[in-house]
């Protein structure tokens, strides 16, 4: 097949895909779209930016415009299933740009937005729905939307679907599907689950694999960064100084990891925007408007953006982490390259991520070249806390502590933390910072009858019997003077009405009563 015309589409669709520029079709689209408007069920093994939408969208616009049916209440014609949000308004997208001057309605659901509105909307019944599986299911458990005039049924994405714990909800929603019908089944990848679940669904499927499994872009150059953690940020705004990256796509592992690199790309003056599963869905759609727009050269994502973003004029790709999956690496980086264009990938790994990166190099069987042009590259080494770090974290070096050491105790917390024994077998009290003399002396010296006791002219005297009141260089000797003499002396002090009162055996100051 040389070019769309000789597939005798609907003048139309051949209109709309003239006034997209569209000509020659995809390998996939090729393959695939004479057996669909045979009716066939097909099984499409083809990674992300290869033309997948369009070669199931156009033969599915085909065959509901000849076939005239009118859609009941709550209705629905065809049933495309999508993981994600975006990838969803995508299709929808693309079906209402394809489908332009067809008589035929869309409607795309998903969770994040109003209720209300997706139901008012299914009343009327639709031709085509965009859905993902939590709120489908929300809709059909509460008799919002029926299948009984089923005719295709779409599961696109289906390995993402299966690492975002969707097979449950895809097992739920088939079984309310007719059995009579047209299944389509796309996948970049085909583990087993995935394998088992097509043989389940499929009735001798037609396949078709336009690449081999879970191999990438061949126009994409391909580079690694090794780099310790904590320089991540300067390498990543050290190259996104290049005024040649008009527009970049990074990606983070976690959704606060996302917030906090957008937040130093603004302080180093890089325009930068965040999408990740906490974003509501107008934040979301805003900033990903405003990449598409020129506005924001940097679009910081987690891996809920690597399928269904297509925005062709991404030029760079940066995997600031490595993902844990190696075959979402392949996701990631088919968001550049897309439509025959040229595109890099550029990813960053310290200590941590290296058996990662073979992991990645395995999959993709080939290994990746090391940048080296800029700087805080190098092999990440071993991390060794430095002073510096440690003081910052609320740590010490060690010049510092041996300085507190020797200052005088200042408070609670003392410096003589280490338990000693002196000559005589008891604990060290000649220091400051003998926690247990500091507090049960200033604990028994606090109270009430102490502090009547303390008298100004007792106060300012030095005799044994004012210790506690003495200033730091008596209070070590007044209490390695009692300790040595507990239980052979007693010292003897005067209460309020002047009756002389014998101390307890603890070195206090402390009334019997």
């Amino acid at each position: 097949m040389s070019d769309f015309k000789s597939l005798n589409l609907l003048p139309s669709i051949m209109k709309a895909l003239n006034a997209k520029g569209y000509k020659n079709p995809t390998p996939i689209q090729a393959q695939a779209i004479p057996y669909l408007l045979k009716g066939r069920d097909l099984l499409g093994i083809a990674q992300t930016g290869t033309g997948k939408t369009a070669a199931f969208a156009l033969p599915i616009l085909e065959r509901l415009t000849k076939n005239k049916v009118r859609t009941r209440s709550g209705g629905v014609r065809t049933l495309i299933l999508t993981p994600t949000r975006e990838l969803a308004s995508q299709i929808d997208d693309n079906i209402v740009s394809y489908g332009k001057g067809l008589r035929l309605s869309s409607q795309v659901v998903f969770g994040g937005v109003g209720y209300r509105p997706q139901i008012v909307a299914m009343r009327r019944g639709v031709d085509i729905l965009v859905a993902t599986p939590g709120r489908l299911l929300d809709l059909i458990s509460d008799g919002h939307i029926v299948f009984d005039q089923l005719e295709v049924f779409v599961l696109d994405e289906a390995d993402r679907m299966l690492d975002m714990g969707f097979i449950r909800d895809i097992k739920k929603i088939i079984a309310k599907l007719p059995s009579k019908r047209q299944t389509l089944l796309f996948s970049a990848t085909m583990p087993n689950d995935i394998a088992k679940l097509a043989t389940s669904l499929l009735n001798d499927p037609i396949r078709v694999e336009v690449t081999p499994q879970a191999t990438t872009v061949e126009k994409i150059e391909q580079k690694v960064n090794l780099v310790q953690k904590s320089n991540k940020p300067l390498l990543l705004t050290s190259i996104l100084k290049d005024s040649a990256i008009k527009s970049a796509l990074v990606f983070t592992r976690t959704k606060h990891g996302a917030d906090r690199l957008v937040k130093k790309l603004d302080q180093a003056s890089i325009s930068a925007a965040a999408i990740h599963g906490n974003k509501s869905q107008g934040a979301r759609e805003r900033a990903l408007g405003n990449f598409r727009a020129g506005k924001i050269r940097v679009l910081v994502a987690t891996d809920i953006a690597a399928r269904g973003i297509d925005i062709p004029q991404v030029s760079h790709v940066f995997n600031y982490d490595l993902p844990n999956d190696a075959e979402s690496y392949v996701h990631r980086i088919g968001r550049t390259a897309r439509a025959g264009r040229e595109g890099k990938a550029i990813s960053f790994c310290d200590e941590s991520e290296l058996k990662l990166l073979k992991s990645i190099e395995k999959l993709i069987k080939q290994s990746l070249t090391v940048d080296k042009k800029h700087p805080y590259h190098g092999a990440p080494p071993t991390l060794t806390k430095s002073p510096q770090r440690n003081s910052s974290r609320g740590g010490r070096s060690d010049g510092q502590r041996s300085k507190r050491a020797d200052a005088p105790n200042k408070g609670r917390g003392g410096t003589s933390r280490t338990r000693k024994v002196d000559g005589q077998g008891s604990k060290r009290a000649d220091t400051p910072s003998s926690r247990k003399v500091d507090r049960t002396s200033s604990r028994k010296a606090d109270s009430p009858s102490s502090r009547k006791a303390d008298s100004p002219s007792s106060r300012k005297t030095d005799s044994p019997s004012s210790r506690k009141t003495d200033g730091p260089s008596s209070k070590g000797a007044e209490a390695q003077d009692t300790r040595k003499t507990e239980g052979r002396t007693s010292k003897k002090t005067t209460n309020k009405r002047g009756t002389p009162k014998r101390k307890s055996r603890r070195f206090s100051t402390r009334k019997s009563v």
